[in-house]
């Protein structure tokens, strides 16, 4: 339980944290940890740690946006985010009675494809730079607006971090379990 809490608490101040990077946008811990704490948490008020520094860190982020590039806050977008967070929890609950390496690999990807999915076309959506059309919609998904960096390498980021993260919130879980004196957690799941 400490170890998971100080692992939200990182995620939130690293999301942050990114902001301020240019190489790091969208490389963050809170989508891999919302996804994991469905995979290895029974306890489903844990689940909602992760909610919280997503939260916090929207808050935080929907302000410097706003004040960086005069822009003003957008629910819907907020809404977005975290209906693509909320999604993480099924896949996560899912995979939790399934879990080996593959599995959290697959859970991991298409929570991270969602993500990228939903919030690009929810850009496309709103943003009137965007042409309501298919190739409009492309162009979300790849290239985005030219005074940003291109939407697919958000992706990459996003994508990146996901299976980083992912791997060492497992690792983190998998050495706590030894340490205990117990089985692999993933091994359990294999067998039953």
């Amino acid at each position: 339980m400490p170890l998971a809490l100080t692992l939200f608490l990182f995620a939130a101040v690293w999301r942050v944290v990114g902001a301020h990077v240019p190489a790091l946008a969208n490389f963050a811990p809170v989508m891999a940890l919302t996804f994991c704490s469905a995979v290895y948490f029974r306890d489903r008020r844990m689940w909602l740690v992760s909610f919280a520094a997503l939260t916090l860190s929207d808050l935080y982020l929907d302000h410097y946006y706003a004040v960086a590039f005069n822009e003003t806050w957008s629910w819907p977008s907020a809404l977005a985010r975290l209906a693509c967070f909320a999604l993480a929890l099924p896949i996560g609950a899912w995979i939790a009675s399934r879990k080996n390496w593959l599995t959290l690999l697959g859970g991991t990807l298409a929570s991270s494809l969602a993500f990228y999915v939903v919030t690009n076309s929810d850009a496309w959506l709103r943003d009137p730079y965007y042409a309501k059309s298919l190739a409009g919609w492309v162009q979300a998904l790849t290239t985005g607006r030219p005074e940003f960096p291109p939407t697919i390498w958000f992706f990459r980021n996003t994508l990146a971090s996901d299976l980083a993260f992912t791997a060492a919130f497992a690792f983190a879980m998998e050495s706590a379990a030894r340490r205990r004196g117990e089985s692999s957690l993933l091994a359990k799941s294999v067998a039953a």
